[in-house]
């Protein structure tokens, strides 16, 4: 029997009729609408006011009447072929060219009703929003660091008879003394304003934030003088034990924090700007769980995505960026960011109904070039840990593999149940790239998970990735002899390579691989030299 026949024999005919005038008004008067964000990459007019970048001061390096009237039509083409109704803008001089772009579009047939515009005097760019929806307040969330920095817009439209807040933003660059804690200042800000709304406000952070979606793991030296914390991640929330939070735990367990909506993507795909040829997120859409929770205005499940037409990219798939060469702009490209954007609806939220996630072991990440969908393995222990990257083994006869930059939180010697969703090989070196969630558990002797020189055979695949332990040897040219058998050896400082002869005691090596195995030593605790330039006996 059909669902529709069971139904109908439940429901009598006028309660599914009654049913049906109360429920088709409510589906014809759902609003789904578009929310994009795109740093249009200095938009700037003709009038000099003094604040202007060297590139953009009129006058100067081709920048004409003519150079804005090209660098707005373009900008509008990209804005107009979104089709979102609201567009957060970044790298906007002022009001004055904001009022001209809100023209030119209207001329093309977009019209957007509604601007606002940030304000501060001292700073070269701005942050804007267009909206085709009435903007009831708008306000600016001052950051005060230096007359340079960016003010954050909070403006708020109305859907329907539905309040909306949107938070723009673009952040500190990490040039000219960007480090993180310049970030952290906006994030802060952020947040300071965030906890003072209502418990179930519905808003969206949106913009530049110059940060990389996971940069708790990509934060460089140089940069980090927060002990690690980073803007988006530690104080924003979007990220929680050394992993980003899921859209499960916003949505249904009701977690505390952002979901940022690049983890709608698979990790390839996470990129709407190229830096010297390396691609990075760092344009970014955050919601909060009142967007997933059945009330007023919900996110559309995975209606994420990044705005890729051919015309925004160059024939040798560089991002089609503003030309200025030579010292000259030359009236051609669209910017260095692409635009991304998503969907939101008076309608529930549709949660998924089955999490794609597949149980596996450390064995079938040897076989497949990508990941189609996230994969989970239980019980992994921790048999060696190094700064964020890390050895893991399931069983004392399994095989290893090797967690590049996605250990942070892990503990060696600590086991847990790993979500992953990145592998890749590096110069023949089978590791994991992303670890999107770890839940520890119960912990096990790890004794046996280490490998002795009896073990070592450079012809044994299983090998690769293992840890050895406790291997005495003489040391030649980069090479260690131990027992009749013979290893490369790859010591990361260089400064600690002993002397021809010198006999070694390796209290761990990772096998890694380098075009041929090698025994990757990690740190100067890792061995000792027990004797130089003698013979091994």
């Amino acid at each position: 029997m059909g669902s529709q026949s069971l139904f109908s024999h439940r429901i009598t005919g006028p309660i599914v009729h009654l049913l049906l005038l109360l429920l088709v008004p409510m589906l014809l008067n759902a609003i789904e609408f578009r929310v994009a964000s795109y740093n249009v990459e200095n938009l700037f007019d003709d009038v000099r006011n003094g604040t202007e970048y060297d590139d953009y001061v009129p006058g100067r390096h081709n920048w004409t009447p003519r150079m804005v009237e090209k660098k707005l039509d373009h900008t509008a083409e990209v804005v107009c072929d979104l089709d979102a109704e609201i567009v957060a803008l970044q790298e906007v001089e002022n009001e004055r060219i904001l009022l001209r772009l809100q023209k030119r579009l209207k001329r093309v047939g977009c019209d957007y009703r509604y601007a606002a515009v940030t304000h501060k005097s001292t700073s070269a760019i701005q942050v804007a929003l267009l909206s085709k929806y009435p903007i009831i307040e708008k306000r600016e969330l001052r950051v005060n660091y230096s007359p340079y920095d960016r003010n954050i817009l909070e403006v708020k439209v109305k859907i329907g008879e539905n309040p909306l807040l949107l938070f723009v933003s673009h952040w500190k660059s990490k040039s000219r003394s960007g480090t993180e804690s310049r970030r952290v200042i906006y994030a802060k800000v952020l947040k300071k304003r965030l906890e003072s709304l209502p418990k179930e406000s519905e808003y969206i952070i949106l913009g530049d934030f110059n940060s990389h979606y996971d940069e708790f793991r990509q934060l460089q030296r140089r940069l980090n003088d927060t002990g690690g914390k980073t803007g988006i991640n530690t104080v924003l929330c979007t990220s929680r034990s050394g992993c980003m939070l899921d859209k499960q735990s916003i949505c249904c367990r009701g977690e505390q924090g952002l979901y940022n909506l690049w983890m709608e993507l698979p990790p390839a795909q996470r990129w709407s700007h190229k830096f010297y040829g390396r691609k990075g997120a760092i344009d970014h859409i955050l919601l909060p769980h009142s967007l997933f929770d059945g009330k007023k205005i919900d996110y559309v499940n995975h209606s994420f995505s990044v705005f890729k037409p051919a015309y925004l990219f160059t024939r040798k798939g560089w991002i089609n960026s503003w030309v200025y060469e030579s010292g000259k702009h030359k009236g051609r490209g669209y910017s260095d960011h692409l635009p991304i954007y998503a969907s939101f609806s008076t309608e529930p939220f549709v949660t998924d109904r089955k999490a794609e996630i597949s149980i596996g072991k450390i064995e079938d990440l040897y076989g497949v070039e990508k990941l189609s969908h996230p994969l989970l393995l239980p019980g992994c222990s921790v048999i060696l840990k190094r700064k964020d990257n890390a050895v893991i083994k399931q069983t004392p006869d399994g095989k290893a593999i090797y967690l590049y930059g996605s250990a942070r939180g892990l503990e060696e010697g600590g086991r847990y149940d790993l979500t992953i969703s990145e592998v890749g090989s590096y110069k023949g070196l089978r590791e994991i790239l992303r670890v999107d969630k770890s839940v520890r558990v119960p912990s096990v002797p790890i004794d046996t998970y280490y490998l002795d020189m009896t073990k070592f055979d450079p012809n044994n695949p299983i090998l690769q990735n293992q840890v050895f332990v406790g291997i005495k040897g003489i040391y030649r040219n980069g090479w260690l002899e131990s027992e009749g058998k013979k290893i490369r050896i790859y010591f990361k400082n260089k400064r600690w390579r002993p002397s021809d002869g010198s006999l070694l005691l390796l209290h761990y090596g990772h096998l890694g691989y380098y075009r041929s195995p090698q025994l990757v030593i990690y740190e100067r605790d890792d061995f000792a030299i027990l004797s130089s330039g003698q013979k091994f006996k």
